[in-house]
């Protein structure tokens, strides 16, 4: 006995090592691997893993605790001879283990249709509208709007500096473009591609498109939370597909009536 309280003990003091090492916090642990939520798209869909994972978990349980019990207490005993007795055929148990996955898999169904529909619901006025073009290697965010406009009448456009040696005018020094974005209000985004297949995603939105050429694909989000997001490209779109990066700032409303004011007046990108 005194064994097994010892393993018992190591193997608990090795399960707390092992959560201090990883600095993983309860809302870590909530969010069950996903970053931290910053868009209100992104709350749905974290709701929606969550609830995955607990339906995963209740249904690992009954399975588990039926595969234990059989053990137990269908067991072969001591002095015991033969085969125990054989049970087949059993309707309602059949028909029990047939049901209840095809209602699982409907419940989930109904809360994945639902949210989806949600994320990808396009809503007429947006706040603020911008056409993403993605290209090798890097991207242009241009704001589409009369409030947008420069007095020459081109749109304030934000584009990335090609950061590829053998790209034309490319360094390997370019610079990141930031897409600058009001906080609570709602964004519609525009993405075109002029070469290749290219993805939109910030991780913090939990969202990514694709970005294709002769198709616009489009989708809207509402960010919630200020601060500077990294985005990538997530398809692999040539050789320096890697140094396709942005980054997303999300601003109060006044800081972005005033960014856009400097960009329209002719300030620094």
């Amino acid at each position: 006995m005194s064994g097994r309280r010892r393993a018992l003990s190591s193997a608990s003091a090795l399960a707390l090592l092992a959560m201090a090492a990883t600095a993983c916090d309860a809302e870590e642990w909530k969010r069950v691997g996903f970053p931290e939520p910053s868009s209100e798209q992104a709350h749905r869909m974290l709701s929606l893993w969550q609830g995955t994972w607990i339906a995963a978990i209740a249904v690992g349980v009954v399975v588990w605790g039926l595969i234990i019990w059989a053990v137990l207490f269908h067991r072969k005993r001591k002095g015991q001879e033969g085969l125990p007795k054989q049970v087949r055929y059993n309707l309602p148990v059949e028909m029990l283990y047939t049901a209840v996955p095809f209602v699982i898999i409907g419940v989930l169904f109904f809360y994945t249709a639902r949210d989806q529909s949600y994320v990808e619901d396009l809503k007429e006025n947006p706040d603020v509208t911008v056409d993403v073009i993605g290209y090798q290697w890097s991207w242009q965010f241009d704001y589409i709007g009369d409030q947008f406009k420069k007095a020459d009448g081109s749109p304030v456009s934000i584009v990335g500096t090609p950061t590829a040696p053998d790209a034309p005018g490319g360094t390997g020094n370019g610079e990141k473009p930031v897409l600058v974005l009001p906080v609570n209000k709602t964004v519609h985004f525009n993405l075109k591609s002029d070469n290749v297949i290219h993805s939109f995603w910030v991780p913090a939105f939990l969202y990514k498109k694709d970005v294709m050429p002769g198709f616009e694909n489009q989708f809207q989000l509402k960010p919630t939370k200020t601060g500077t997001y990294e985005g990538r490209c997530a398809e692999l779109c040539g050789v320096d597909h890697t140094r396709m990066l942005f980054q997303v700032k999300v601003v109060t409303q006044g800081e972005f009536d005033a960014y856009i004011a400097e960009q329209k007046g002719g300030g620094a990108q």
